[in-house]
């Protein structure tokens, strides 16, 4: 297509990202300096739309941003009163003692919230303090100076064609430039991706691992509502092998929210995450609450673990990586919004001072030192080990990590690796296929009706967001040698194999139904699948999650 002249924006600090790191940011860097002209672009509709977490949250990090975030209605309004973690097998399953729990498990102090709720808050806060967000435009291309240092971003074209055409309904994209561009998109963020490319980001640190977490929002019968509670569990149904457990939340008016984490290292290509979650719900512990219930919305986004092996160095010239787009969420904790808002108000800090010192787009050098000053950084190298020792299974993870936290209190002389996610699938011939249970429309459910209420909606004539590589990858090594993994880990029937009369297969993309998820970019085996942005304000609309 050919390029049409963009117009263009100027700031002293351009954020992509309106979740809680990329907020964060925003509202520290006019505390600190109020004439700073801040810029936030958000890919979804509107701020939270595309916001999914469990979520309890610390709130150190918001203490030290808003002290008074209580007197000006921030909604944090359920206290964490009860935390239960439970092994769970097949027909039953055993309470773990609180006093055998490392303490990165015990959630006293901590609220039971919304992280939509609170992005939307944050977003009122940091517009009153004059910083201009503009929701429904998706950072599509990254914008560099003449040295190589990024100069800002470009926002996508609206009203492209499938066939790559302008439309009637064409309008070109913006540039949005910056002395210093902050990314806050999020797990594997797609310009932030292709940073750590650019600027050799990732090199000398371990591969980042993932999980992919899938929630419900449930609405369920006063009687069975425990406001305040926390549950946890791990074990059935997955294997002993395979990393992950569920959370369970009650909050607010008869809220419950209810969700599985499986880390994406998993091996058997028949594993479905989401079919793991709807049998979870029907365990003899987990049913009695949601009957008589009704499901609200549904939702999935998969989630950085690696923790600081993991981290990629977090700056390059004119910008810096934020929140869970360098991969700073706790997985021993369960915890990201936290840490993200800590770092934004660190990378925040750090573009004041340059800033003032009438610098531009190079490297922000005092925000990884910031970092490493924190008591962020002092609580991920806390829980560094905790990933690696998980992936060698429950039992022995769990002994493992209970002593390097309760024994040793993280403090272990030695730092364990991490291999890649998308490299430990096996062959499908060396493996069972696992036989789930069909859904019952009442506790357990199809990913059509779990999508729909999601409120995932994307114009259908416009160029796939969902790109490949080599189209033939498909067929000729993930169907041939996986059984075609990909119409399993996606959580919203993206990806499905059909054949034709002749009973030839072929991929078919549903890309309409992605709820920007980004499993498949993070455990397609080859890497083939490649995931950008599609039109500014699509995708999910998640209300409360």
């Amino acid at each position: 297509m050919e390029r049409i002249e963009r117009e263009s924006m100027e700031f002293d600090v351009l954020i992509v990202g309106g979740g809680p790191a990329g907020l964060a940011a925003a509202i520290r860097l006019k505390q600190l300096r109020p004439a700073t002209s801040v810029c936030l672009i958000e890919k979804g509709a509107e701020i939270g739309a595309h916001i999914l977490s469990g979520a309890i949250m610390d709130p150190r990090a918001l203490n030290e941003l808003i002290p008074d975030w209580k007197a000006l209605g921030a909604p944090l309004d359920t206290p964490v009163n009860q935390d239960t973690f439970m092994i769970l097998t097949e027909k039953g399953g055993w309470p773990v003692p609180n006093l055998l729990l490392p303490a990165c498990f015990i959630n006293h102090g901590n609220y039971i919230i919304s992280l939509g709720n609170l992005c939307r808050w944050l977003g009122q806060r940091a517009e009153a303090l004059g910083v201009e967000i503009y929701p429904g435009f998706a950072g599509a291309e990254l914008l560099y100076t003449a040295s190589g240092a990024v100069k800002g971003v470009a926002t996508g074209d609206m009203g492209v064609g499938r066939d790559y055409k302008p439309t009637d309904a064409y309008q070109p994209g913006m540039e949005l430039l910056a002395k210093y561009t902050l990314f806050a998109e999020g797990c594997r963020g797609h310009l932030g991706k292709q940073l750590e490319t650019r600027y050799s980001l990732r090199h000398g640190a371990d591969p980042q691992v993932y999980g992919i977490g899938i929630k419900e929002l449930w609405e369920v019968a006063p009687d069975r509502h425990a406001k305040g509670l926390v549950f946890h569990t791990a074990g059935w149904p997955l294997a002993s092998d395979t990393y992950g457990g569920s959370f369970c939340y009650h909050y607010g008016d008869n809220l419950v929210a209810i969700g599985f984490v499986v880390g994406l290292g998993y091996s058997n290509p028949y594993l479905s995450p989401f079919e793991e979650f709807q049998r979870y719900k029907n365990h003899p512990k987990i049913r009695p609450m949601l009957e008589g219930g009704k499901r609200i919305s549904y939702g999935a986004r998969a989630m950085s673990a690696g923790g600081l092996q993991a981290l990629p160095k977090m700056i390059f010239p004119g910008g810096a990586l934020i929140g869970d787009d360098a991969g700073l969420l706790n997985a021993s904790r369960i915890k990201g919004s936290h840490s993200a808002i800590k770092s934004g108000m660190l990378a925040a800090e750090a573009a004041t001072e340059a800033l003032a010192a009438l610098r531009e787009h190079d490297d922000l050098t005092a925000y990884p030192e910031k970092f490493r000053e924190s008591w962020l950084y002092e609580e991920l190298y806390k829980a560094r080990n905790f990933k690696p020792w998980m992936s060698k299974g429950l039992y022995l993870g769990s002994l493992m990590f209970g002593i390097d936290q309760n024994l040793l209190r993280g403090k272990a002389p030695w730092t364990l690796g991490l291999t890649a996610d998308h490299l430990k699938l096996k062959k499908a011939v060396d493996c069972q296929p696992i036989d789930y249970p069909k859904p019952d429309g009442v506790i357990s459910f199809d990913r059509l009706s779990s999508v729909f209420l999601s409120n995932t909606n994307h114009e259908e004539n416009q160029p796939c967001h969902l790109t490949l590589k080599d189209s033939m990858v498909p067929l000729s090594v993930n169907l041939a040698l996986y059984a075609g993994p990909e119409q399993r880990y996606c959580p919203a029937g993206v990806y499905e194999f059909l054949r034709n009369d002749s009973g030839v297969p072929h991929l078919q993309i549903n890309a309409q139904n992605c709820v920007h998820c980004k499993t498949c970019d993070i455990k397609d085996p080859t890497q083939n699948i490649n995931w950008v942005v599609p039109q500014g304000g699509e995708g999910p609309v998640y209300p409360g999650m």
